[in-house]
């Protein structure tokens, strides 16, 4: 099989390499290691091309090395050729007949060639160096009708670099050979092997797209009893593969790399430094360098190509054959690599070569060592991959290791199991070696301050944060710089357990703090939690900053591979809480199912609590109200049994009330209320819920008599004034029934000031007045254009305008379309708000959650409809057309 192996009958259509085959280029090579498929594939290309009686095909192998044999090669090849057959001579071999002459003789004989003819030539490694110079030379001075396409394992000297910078050399690697896996699939398939979908991609993996690889594969698994599973064991162990691999590859190395090869397999990754460290030979990087020159399945991972790997297969093999040759030798091995990757701050991989020693003591001393950095780093899947491969006993009764399982299993969100690691932990101190005890007590510090975090315990969280930030020297002795990372680390936690604990404005300046100590220490992790956590607290400044850490946080989240970590699910609900808040459910939908299915009341209790609220938030105003009772009395459960704090738990009930009523079922609504404690009852939420209930049973003045409190003790946590902008809305609607309309213009004015503050629309939604709105529209109202966008959500169906009219495509009140050229989309007056403040188009955007591109466009658009030309023009139009507030600024300038 070398060069690939088999023909072209069973090929893989490679469309996309056949049209770089038949390209424009004079010379194409096609340089890749053993088995990459090059022979199969020029092949396949000749047959798919039509080029049989174009093509002259030259198998360069170790017999060909003499330059006579190889240039009789060629000529008979070429004669063989429709062009070539009427214009290269007849030539035989003969004592002495050098090799430049029949080079010098082709180039004669073809001087006349008009059409295409290609030259392949494969296993040009092969030639010698006479050889190679004679075909440069062919190369240079053939006619433009002779196309060359050179095959081998290894880069060549052919002097080509001319051909590259003028454009006339296409390459082709052992990277553009590979496999996809879909062609995988149809080469498989082609011999009649069908896996399902999970085992191919395994197979895939494992030869990594290597054309031999699955070849022989496909082999061994036609009529394979178990085909699944030999897939999922398929490697380069495998007979045929080791056997193909060992001829092919390892034994044409000489001895001292075949050593190098041998010692080196043990390991993920290998430098030069680790290879002279193995093998006690200097020159290591170089040789790892001419492996991969030489297509040896030896693979560069750096640009200073200093660290290398070994293809999955080929290191099964030496593995294999390290354990066959030098069994007593691999243990020292792995042994020696973990000190060395230790010194040099490679913990996970030093843990793992310990392991292979079985060293457990050594094992258990560096992973404890390198936690801090790796939890800090976000790395929690490595360190229960880790853990698991110590013996159960090991994790129990090592002091040390016992706190990283407790870690581990809050990561995993096992509290209970945590809480008895820490036990374990504490019964077995004493085996801490001597000199590491203050290093064991900080390490004891930060899970406890993970622990308390997670369970919400303020005080316990500002204790373990104090204790921490106390022992920075210790941490710095460990590694230097750890004490600021875990001062980085205290402060966000404590920043976000005061958040939930008490919603307190306190939190800001701690994950400010800590955010900003997390950046100075180069701990991205760190940052992404702090900005997560920090998300909430900012939607209580304004709903557009909460929205922008929010969507940091994710994209930080993104890059490294954290998504599905408990603080980007808290990050993707505050993304949702603000489009919710901004009558947006459609586009809020994918956000809250992240937060879903990311966070756990394990992890994220409090957090869990808010998903519960944004959820029967968001079904209420589609008014599906039958999802939104399920969605809050599973919070209500879950907030009682958390023992929640007071506000969710209010905000839940609040809520829970809303969907009983709108289902018709105020008697169980009455139940609920009046089955709570007075001083739950006397909350502000609640309160609201109360008044919609008697509005509900048609009791407007009851409605506010239970409201009247709320006017002289505000709700604590409501820093928008959400909750008061409901009362307030209630307020109109029940003072409109008793005939008040003054009363009532006057409260829904106050809802209107207070919403148009925060840009929370969901006082609007949860209870549609669409009479009242239109009556308040034709009155001198500061907030016209903010009472327009209300009165299209509400058009629609349920209560909510349907999404073509809040994407813009929805008329606007029939009484603003007059004066206009034409009328206002939803959006344009969402835009139109902000026109008379100092803010730019990208402040503007960042204000509404869109890109700035979108609100140039909606702009371009109003100046086009009122016929004006700049923005102060387009302000006093819609002032003039009460569009917008004559004497108020928007608020966004307050």
């Amino acid at each position: 099989m070398a060069g690939g192996g088999g023909d072209a009958g069973g090929a893989v259509a490679r469309p996309a390499l056949f049209e770089r085959l038949g390209g424009p280029a004079r010379v194409t090579v096609v340089s890749a290691p053993a088995g990459s498929g090059k022979t199969v594939l020029l092949r396949s290309w000749i047959a798919a091309a039509g080029l049989a009686g174009r093509a002259a095909w030259v198998a360069a192998g170790r017999e060909e090395q003499d330059p006579q044999r190889f240039w009789l090669s060629v000529a008979g090849a070429l004669r063989a050729t429709g062009p070539g057959a009427g214009l290269v001579r007849a030539v035989t071999g003969a004592p002495g007949l050098d090799g430049w002459a029949l080079a010098e003789g082709l180039m004669s004989d073809l001087a006349p060639l008009e059409g295409p003819v290609w030259l392949v030539v494969d296993d040009v490694h092969e030639l010698g160096p006479d050889a190679l110079q004679q075909l440069e030379l062919l190369v240079m001075r053939a006619p433009a009708g002779l196309r060359f396409v050179l095959a081998a394992r290894h880069d060549v000297r052919l002097g080509l670099h001319r051909l590259r910078l003028e454009g006339g050399l296409a390459e082709l690697r052992a990277g553009d050979l590979r496999f996809t896996l879909a062609e995988a699939g149809e080469l498989l398939a082609a011999a009649g092997v069908e896996l399902d979908e999970p085992a191919l991609a395994m197979l895939y993996e494992r030869t990594e797209g290597w054309a031999a690889g699955l070849r022989l594969a496909a082999l061994a698994l036609a009529g394979h009893p178990d085909p699944e599973r030999f897939a999922a064991e398929f490697s380069g162990t495998e007979r045929t593969v080791a056997e193909y691999l060992l001829a092919e590859v390892l034994d044409r190395q000489p001895e001292p790399v075949r050593r190098l090869l041998l010692r080196t397999s043990i390991l993920e990754r290998v430098s030069g430094e680790l290879a002279g460290l193995l093998t006690g030979d200097e020159g290591g990087e170089q040789v790892l360098q001419d492996l991969e020159a030489a297509g040896a399945f030896t693979v560069s991972l750096d640009a200073a190509r200093s660290w290398f790997r070994y293809h999955q297969m080929f290191a099964d093999l030496l593995r294999l054959e390290l354990r066959r040759t030098a069994p007593g030798e691999v243990t020292g091995l792995h042994a020696a690599a973990a000190g060395w990757l230790a010194a040099r701050g490679f913990g996970a991989e030093a843990v793992r070569h310990a392991q292979a020693a079985e060293d457990w003591q050594l094992a258990a001393r560096l992973l404890a060592g390198h936690w801090p950095a790796l939890y800090l780093d976000g790395q929690a899947a490595t360190v229960h991959e880790l853990l698991a491969g110590f013996p159960a006993q090991t994790r129990a009764a090592d002091a040390e290791l016992a706190v990283v399982a407790a870690a581990d299993e809050l990561a995993r969100g096992s509290l209970e199991a945590a809480e008895r690691y820490l036990t374990l932990a504490g019964r077995h101190s004493a085996s801490v070696p001597a000199g590491r005890g203050e290093y064991g007590r900080l390490l004891l510090g930060v899970v406890r301050l993970l622990l308390a975090r997670q369970q919400g315990n303020l005080p316990a969280v500002a204790e373990e944060a104090r204790e921490l930030q106390a022992m920075a020297e210790v941490a710095d002795a460990a590694q230097p710089g750890l004490g600021t990372d875990l001062s980085a680390l205290a402060l966000i936690s404590l920043g976000s357990t005061e958040y939930w604990a008490t919603a307190s404005q306190d939190a800001e300046g701690y994950l400010d703090r800590g955010i900003a100590l997390a950046r100075q220490g180069g701990r991205p992790y760190l940052e992404f939690t702090g900005l997560a956590y920090q998300a909430p607290h900012e939607f209580y400044h304004s709903l557009a900053r909460g929205a922008e850490r929010g969507r940091q946080a994710v994209e930080l989240a993104e890059q490294h591979g954290w998504t599905g970590d408990p603080a980007a699910g808290m990050a993707c609900m505050v993304v949702a809480v603000v489009l919710v808040w901004q009558a947006q459910p459609d586009e809020a939908e994918p956000w809250i199912q992240r937060a879903e299915r990311t966070l756990t009341a394990d992890t994220q209790p409090a957090a869990v609590l808010a998903v519960r609220i944004i959820r029967g938030t968001l079904e209420l105003e589609r008014d599906r109200n039958a999802a939104a009772l399920a969605a809050l009395e599973a919070g209500e459960a879950l907030a009682r049994r958390l023992a929640a704090p007071p506000y969710l738990a209010a905000r839940i009930g609040a809520l829970l009330v809303h969907a009983l009523i709108r289902l018709g079922q105020a008697g169980r609504a009455g139940e609920f209320l009046a089955g709570l404690a007075e001083q739950d009852r006397d909350r502000g939420e609640l309160r609201v819920a109360a008044a919609a209930l008697r509005l509900a049973q048609g009791d407007p003045q009851a409605a506010l008599a239970a409201l009247a409190p709320n006017q002289e003790n505000p709700v604590a946590e409501d820093y928008w004034g959400f909750w008061r902008a409901r009362a307030e809305m209630l307020e109109a609607i029940a003072r409109d029934a008793l005939g008040d309309p003054d009363a009532a213009d006057a409260a829904l004015e106050r809802a209107l000031d207070l919403s148009e503050r925060s840009g929370d629309l969901t006082p609007y939604i949860l209870y549609p007045a669409a009479g009242l709105l239109e009556r308040h529209a034709r009155y001198r109202t500061a907030h016209a254009a903010l009472v327009a966008e209300i009165r299209g959500l509400i058009a629609g169906p349920g209560g909510m305008a349907s999404p073509q009219a809040r994407g813009g495509l929805g008329r606007s009140p029939a009484r603003l379309a007059e004066p206009l050229l034409e009328p206002l989309s939803g959006s344009e007056v969402r835009v139109l708000r902000y026109l008379p403040t100092n803010l730019t188009a990208p402040e503007i955007a960042r204000e509404l959650s869109v890109s700035p591109n979108t609100v140039k466009a909606h702009l371009r658009h109003l100046y086009a409809k009122f016929g004006a030309h700049h923005r102060a023009e387009a302000v006093d139009l819609a002032r003039a057309l009460g569009l917008l507030a004559p004497a108020r600024a928007s608020p966004a300038s307050r």
